[in-house]
């Protein structure tokens, strides 16, 4: 109690210092004669908060002024609100903005020509492109911003510059002489052929005007401007000659899902909203009094806030083209900002300072070796963050271990992504592609049948049958069969005891990893270990273990169905596998089997699966620098990702006595994570939902199993409605 008084006595006197006087801070000379005189009027027109000034020499001054309780608020940038938000804590109270109401600065975005419609947002690599300049918003930080937050382009240690080149085949960036040449390749200069490529107008390409007329004369294939650029340099309105007879009508804007639209459209279609200022106060003021104090002062004192000229200076405290405040909406600022923007700048602020080993969590003495094997071939092509190898016992300890800081990263399937997220804090950096394409970061799990294995037609004559699974915990091969078992009522596990439920509906099995105590002896039955018969039912070394070995324990006749991913048959059949159990085998000899009770060919999977599942991801921790995790393994992909030689491959484990050991044998490509940036973005809520159902749930309040499998039934409906 006395500590909750104490609590309300400095409530209270929080309160009674903000009812007596905002304490501004500015950062000049100039903007603390602009604050006084604020203030002085503020006080004539009888403004029932008063405001006060203090005075600091930087932002970063300011903002610790606000946290040391020395002052209640200042304005600053949106990017300012960014730098400030990384070390300090605050609200937001209020925006600014112009005369449009929107609190926007303007927009970020990406023209193209009309008439060269093979362009989109998607296809960029290889283009040759304009930028009104290194470092500039508009041309620099929110375009490749975007692109890098998109997972369209990749930067390595930090090299921001040398990402771009490997990006775009030729660019102009004015300002970019000390950087890859290909940067200011397109560059012209002045009139005299002097200055090219620097920042400045003597660089005819230089600025929005300039990187407009560099596509405009078709240089460039796009022009990363601001939304009005278009506007001002056609249709009559930039006299210049270079401009004469330009026609707003033959540019479009690039939108971020691929479309185009009009360049009037720029709303609806930029890369990145760039918000106007921002008033942040201290966590313990009322944002409200500061808003309504700034409303007030702007409708009654009769003070110019949104002019700088008669105190010697430009947007002092305030932005001169201001019009109006607008109440925040939300006093977090990553929300108030507007997450396009937040991540945009998280993008590009990547420092060369960062931690020079990646510290790889790895799991069998295959993987292992594998990881030696990277990381010697990673050094060989300069490849940093450097690769080192820590061996965890188990996936939980890696998980543990990366929480700790004792490691740093490691791909992880579904079920185990779920519980790096929810349980450890982890989150996905990057994502294996089984297609090639950005949108292939899923696959589907199915069950597998011999075409001439004519007993079973639906999932209820699987009772007394015997199956082989990928592993214990894995998706595909466990999570989800036994999810759809229990959706249909046909297991129905006592305390969460899925494994003897599993046990009793199968005759035998094959699940590698369940050689546990207390699970079924039946479920490691058909397991035939190593190639030297040991290590029965061993994760990671039982030839059963995994896709390919659930596939191979059907194909050899030891079970009758096999659960595994939508690609497994194709990859170990017509001529796919040189492995000798695969050789001689047909994708046309196999079937899958639907849940919906109907079989169907192996080809036809997106209609006949047990579930959509997300891709594997590497997992790394929140503060880890995802960008830099990606660029990493993307530029590695370059030399190692499908390189047919006898050297390293990323996505081969058979030099290493195993299968999908450290990235899954089946990958095309590693993908960025994009918007998926946390472990529930990356796997969907229906897949949640669905491994929800493998979750023991003993308090009173928990769902019923059959509540839970109703919820996984509506999900796999909704999840065949969007395929």
């Amino acid at each position: 109690m006395a500590v909750w008084t104490l609590s309300c006595v400095l409530l209270v006197l929080q309160t009674l210092s903000c009812a007596s006087g905002i304490r501004w801070c500015t950062i000049s000379d100039k903007e603390m004669n602009k604050c006084n005189a604020m203030a002085k009027a503020f006080s004539t027109a009888g403004i029932s908060t008063g405001l006060q000034c203090v005075s600091d020499s930087s932002v970063i001054g300011c903002a610790r002024k606000l946290t040391s309780n020395q002052a209640d608020a200042f304005s600053l940038s949106a990017k300012n609100v960014y730098t400030i938000g990384k070390e300090s804590t605050f609200k937001v109270a209020a925006g600014e903005s112009n005369a449009d109401g929107d609190g926007t600065t303007y927009y970020a975005v990406a023209v193209v020509k009309k008439n060269d419609s093979t362009i989109n947002i998607n296809n960029l690599k290889g283009k040759k492109s304009c930028h009104t300049g290194k470092g500039r918003t508009a041309g620099w930080n929110m375009p490749l911003g975007y692109l890098i937050d998109s997972g369209r382009m990749s930067v390595m240690g930090c090299n921001i510059p040398q990402g771009v080149a490997d990006f775009f085949l030729a660019s102009c960036i004015p300002g970019a002489q000390s950087d890859p040449a290909s940067l200011c390749q397109l560059c012209i200069g002045d009139e005299a052929g002097a200055n090219k490529c620097s920042a400045t107008v003597s660089e005819r390409y230089y600025s929005y005007a300039g990187a407009f007329r560099c596509m405009a004369k078709g240089v460039g294939d796009v022009a990363f401007v601001k939304h009005t650029t278009v506007m001002e340099n056609t249709d009559g309105n930039n006299q210049e000659v270079w401009a004469a007879g330009l026609l707003s009508a033959h540019y479009e804007l690039l939108c971020r899902d691929g479309t185009r639209a009009p360049v009037a459209q720029y709303k609806t279609c930029n890369l990145v909203r760039v918000p106007a200022r921002g008033i942040v106060v201290r966590s313990q003021v009322d944002s409200s009094v500061v808003y309504n104090m700034l409303r007030e002062g702007l409708q009654t004192s009769g003070f110019a806030m949104f002019s700088s000229a008669q105190y010697g200076g430009q947007d002092l405290m305030f932005s001169d083209n201001s019009k109006m405040f607008l109440e925040a909406g939300s006093e977090e600022y990553k929300s108030w900002m507007g997450l396009s923007y937040y991540n945009a700048l998280r993008a590009m602020d990547c420092t060369p300072d960062t931690p020079e080993f990646l510290r790889w969590c790895v799991l069998s003495d295959g993987e292992q070796k594998k990881c030696v094997d990277m990381a010697d071939a990673f050094l060989q092509k300069k490849l940093t963050p450097k690769i080192q190898c820590v061996f965890g016992k188990s996936v939980e300890q890696c998980m543990q271990k990366i929480q700790n800081k004792e490691a740093d990263a490691i791909t992880l399937d579904g079920g185990f992504i779920y519980t790096a997220g929810k349980s450890y804090g982890l989150v996905p950096a990057s994502g294996e592609s089984y297609t090639g394409d950005s949108d292939g970061s899923v696959y589907y799990a199915v069950a597998v049948l011999k075409k001439n294995n004519v007993n079973i037609h639906n999932f209820n004559e699987l009772k007394g049958t015997t199956s082989c699974h990928t592993g214990y915990g894995k998706t595909a091969g466990w999570n989800i069969p036994m999810a759809v078992l229990m959706e249909k009522g046909l297991i129905r596990p006592q305390e969460c005891q899925v494994p003897q439920a599993a046990g009793e509906f199968f005759q035998d099995s094959c699940v590698p990893g369940a050689n546990q105590h207390g699970f079924p002896s039946s479920l490691c039955s058909l397991c035939i270990g190593d190639s030297n018969s040991k290590n029965k039912c061993v994760r990671d070394m039982d030839r059963y273990d995994g896709y390919n070995g659930a596939f191979r324990c059907m194909v050899e006749g030891s079970g009758q169905v096999a659960f595994v991913k939508h690609t497994t048959v194709k990859q170990n059949s017509d001529g796919n596998s040189q492995e000798p159990w695969a050789i001689n085998l047909q994708s046309k000899d196999f079937q899958l089997l639907c849940p919906h009770g109907a079989r169907a060919e192996v080809t036809e999977y997106a209609n006949c699966n047990l579930a959509r599942v997300p891709s594997h991801a590497v997992m790394v921790r929140p503060d880890t620098n995802a960008h830099a995790i990606f660029g990493l393994l993307d530029k590695a992909q370059v030399f190692y990702g499908s390189d047919p030689g006898s050297g390293f491959r990323m996505f081969d484990s058979s030099k290493y006595g195993g299968a999908d050991l450290i990235f899954k044998d089946s990958t095309m490509k590693m993908i960025g994570v994009a918007d998926k940036k946390t472990y529930e973005e990356w796997l969907g809520q229906s897949y949640i939902e669905s491994l929800q159902v493998m979750e023991c749930r003993s308090s009173a309040t928990a769902l019923s199993s059959v509540s839970l499998a109703l919820v996984f039934l509506l999900s796999s409906l909704l999840t065949l409605l969007c395929i």
